[in-house]
């Protein structure tokens, strides 16, 4: 049998976890806290920037907010490149996951110091963080297996259990903390999370053998030198570009979310353009990179309106659903707690779906049904926001959980399908390279769904929900108009 290491690189035999190494606790258990440090603070994150000075937030419009947020977390994704490198060529997974772990923490309790500043400064660095962290654990998941082993698929979704459930309880904690109490102890209570999970990491590293230990393809001597070098001058040309900022006065939070859009859009751009113009890739691979652009930017288009559940649903959920319940009145963020767990429940039922239907419905296909099921829910969302409007009134937090639950199954049909696809479609020379791609689809989703987000302040709430739900039915249609097209260039790959 083949593996991703040698047999020795992967963890001793002895007690398991599931029936699974026991590795898997471990970065099960790392995962889990470092996704309830980021998704704990992503809840409250819009609801502290707008809220009033005299509530204890910043005060921020709802577009530059909302911009705020999507910038953000296209950071998040974007930074999974240049932290896969690091682990690959530099410092290997494992240590990439520590660091990452700490420099999260750290981030988050920067955001707990009570002042105007810590928020941007802690995000800088969750961001950095988290880049490290991110794509290495899922790499050092991996290690633990033979590549065919049948025991893999099922390790990956204990796994991503830990992401899932890391989700669902976040925002109860930090909601109830942030929005009842104070901001910045909810920002504390993610940072405490985050820490517990780099401390059982640490724990329970004797687990893991020597998985993750060494980079997959380290650079030495002058190469070394050289890489550190680059690293080092582009290191000193970002900080020079933001003193330029600073003395000239145009260092403002609208400034800086405008420029990281606008590298997020050329990273990809050129990303494209070097795998595209790559004389050593064959016919077929270019043909199917050619193919695979077409589904990025469904993908791309599908996170521009799926991840404003965490910004303008956020606060249509503080602002407009009555959220009383037996006379107690639950915190707005406590509702991004239904995407996890509808995703618990629907990933099961999702792939045995797509295992009885197999090739009858092709990977477009899967993108085009997503793109629908995603545009109905902003059209559901225009219903929500004229029903309050029009009454005048608040309305029931049902209506936004019919909305994700639209969004999720979405989400089933483009996701973990894009992933595969990903690896199907992928030139044998970025073979490990992709799936940093596909990251970069969420990443300009989110850059650019953060500037679309900002007109939810300019137009009134059901012109801006039917207009982008319209928006991405017609684009899902038109996916499926031009399936056969795409399925050619696919050359082969369903």
């Amino acid at each position: 049998m083949s593996s991703d290491a040698p047999v020795g690189a992967r963890p001793p035999a002895g007690k398991t976890f599931f029936g699974h190494p026991r590795a898997l606790s471990t970065l099960f258990l790392t995962e889990m806290w470092e996704r309830f440090s980021f998704y704990g603070m992503r809840a409250i994150l819009v609801l502290y920037l707008t809220a009033a000075v005299a509530d204890g937030g910043l005060d921020l419009g709802e577009s530059s907010a909302n911009a705020v947020y999507g910038t953000y977390n296209a950071m998040v994704y974007l930074m999974a490149l240049p932290g896969g490198w690091v682990a690959d060529r530099l410092i290997g997974a494992r240590r990439s996951v520590l660091w990452g772990g700490v420099v999260i923490a750290a981030g988050h309790y920067v955001m707990a110091i009570p002042t105007g500043w810590s928020v941007f400064a802690g995000m800088a660095l969750i961001v950095l963080g988290t880049g490290l962290l991110k794509p290495n654990i899922s790499t050092m998941v991996g290690d633990l297996y033979e590549r065919d082993s049948p025991r893999r698929d099922a390790g990956f979704s204990i796994f991503y259990m830990g992401i899932n459930l890391g989700a669902f309880i976040a925002p109860l904690i930090t909601g109830f903390l942030g929005e009842r109490i104070n901001w910045h102890l909810g920002f504390g209570a993610a940072a405490v999370g985050m820490t517990f999970g780099v401390l059982q990491y640490v724990l329970g590293r004797r687990n893991l053998g020597d998985a993750g230990a060494r980079p997959a393809d380290p650079l030495l001597g002058a190469d070394r030198r050289r890489a550190l070098t680059r690293i080092g001058v582009a290191t000193v040309v970002l900080l020079a570009v933001l003193l330029v900022l600073l003395v000239a006065g145009w260092f403002t939070v609208d400034t800086v979310v405008n420029l990281l859009t606008v590298v997020t859009v050329l990273v990809t751009v050129g990303y494209f353009a070097r795998i595209l113009t790559d004389r050593e890739i064959s016919g077929t691979e270019r043909s199917r990179m050619k193919a695979y652009v077409w589904l990025f930017l469904f993908a791309a288009s599908f996170w521009l309106i799926y991840d404003q559940a965490g910004s303008v649903l956020n606060i249509f959920a503080a602002d407009r659903t009555d959220r009383s319940l037996g006379g107690f009145t639950f915190p707005a963020s406590w509702l991004q707690s239904v995407n996890p767990i509808l995703i618990i429940i629907g990933a099961p039922l999702a792939a045995a779906l797509w295992l009885k239907l197999g090739h009858r419905v092709s990977t477009p296909t899967k993108f085009a049904v997503g793109l629908v099921l995603n545009g109905l829910s902003f059209v559901l969302m225009a219903a929500a926001a004229q029903a309050a409007v029009g009454g005048g009134d608040l309305v029931s937090p049902l209506w936004l959980v019919a909305v994700y639950a639209i969004q999720v199954a979405g989400e089933l049909s483009l996701s973990p399908v894009g992933l595969s696809a990903t690896t199907k479609l992928a030139p044998v020379k970025y073979a490990s390279q992709m799936l940093g791609l596909w990251f970069l689809a969420t990443a300009v989703g989110d850059a650019i769904g953060g500037q679309v987000a900002r007109l939810a302040d300019t137009w009134s709430q059901p012109v801006y929900f039917l207009t982008f739900g319209l928006a991405s039915v017609v684009l899902g249609l038109a996916a499926v108009m031009f399936t056969r097209q795409i399925r050619h260039l696919m050359a082969g790959i369903h």
